[in-house]
């Protein structure tokens, strides 16, 4: 674990990008950056089109460690190059920002009010290959719908069990036990969730450092105990669903917590705009959510 980076994501100021939609949620993240999915007829095309919106946004000079610590990359992404670097290095090298690579393998059906993460039946390999390519963390989420003591219980422990293992592989996990903002019961979803995660931050060493992502809570400051939990490097806030203005606002309103959005940055950025115009857009996002985020 590179020692400068670990202490860029515990003490800086800024949030983290997340750039890490996958297969399923690819066609929808071109859509909305104006890219219908006439425009490509095979997964090798679509995967093209959408390292080609990344390297846009990575490259633009808004996208850049003023504001934004890490980064956190879809698997192909992590294996293909931007200007002739793998993205983990010409991100720490040419940004200065530290990249983090998405894990999982999607979500498994509903049972008991959750969706645990589907089995990563390659985690070993990926986790040498995220080493090869200097990524700092990986991040993983799962989902709870219902303030189902037993599900969420099930979500936690399997987050911290996989966690365990990308610590022992010299990384940074970042843990992602996703509460759905439209919830009826969301904020009973959270505290249960808080004590479970707490139960798990106890039992860890000293040297098995985690990160957490999670909703912004309804009860304001409701995570402050995690943030400041010796076992968090940091604790960051998901956008869910609302728009970069509510999310932002109510980003603020909790001390300590900072952003890493993924639709929130990237919502007024398209395919067909001027280089000056997609910057100046990108710059607009980038400063919002770091003003909510500090």
């Amino acid at each position: 674990m590179n020692q400068g980076q670990l202490e860029k994501i515990k003490n800086g100021k800024g949030f983290i990008a997340a750039l890490d939609q996958s297969g399923g949620s690819t066609p929808k993240a071109l859509a909305a950056y104006g890219i219908p999915e006439s425009a490509y007829s095979n997964e090798d095309e679509m995967f093209d089109l959408v390292h080609e919106m990344r390297t846009r946004i990575i490259t633009s000079p808004s996208f850049n460690s003023d504001k934004i610590l890490g980064a956190i990359l879809f698997e192909q992404t992590m294996d293909r190059e931007i200007e002739g670097k793998y993205t983990g290095d010409y991100l720490a090298e040419e940004k200065g920002i530290v990249p983090f690579l998405k894990v999982d393998k999607g979500l498994a059906d509903e049972s008991n009010g959750v969706q645990l993460m589907k089995v990563i039946h390659d985690l070993d390999e990926t986790l040498k290959r995220a080493n090869e390519r200097h990524i700092f963390g990986t991040k993983m989420r799962s989902v709870i719908k219902e303030a189902n003591p037993e599900g969420i219980k099930a979500v936690v422990d399997q987050q911290f069990e996989v966690a365990e293992k990308i610590i022992a592989a010299g990384l940074v996990p970042i843990v992602e036990p996703e509460v759905d903002i439209n919830s009826p019961e969301k904020e009973k979803c959270e505290e249960l969730l808080k004590a479970e995660i707490e139960k798990h931050l106890d039992k860890l060493g000293d040297d098995q450092p985690v990160m957490l992502k999670l909703s912004i809570p309804t009860k304001t400051n409701l995570y402050k105990d995690l943030i400041e939990h010796p076992k968090v490097v940091r604790v960051v806030a998901l956008s869910g669903g609302y728009s970069t203005e509510e999310a932002n606002a109510k980003l603020k309103e909790n001390d300590g917590l900072i952003a890493s959005f993924s639709r929130a940055l990237s919502q007024d950025l398209n395919a067909d705009q001027s280089n000056q115009e997609f910057n100046e857009k990108l710059a607009e996002a980038v400063e919002s959510i770091y003003q909510a985020s500090v």
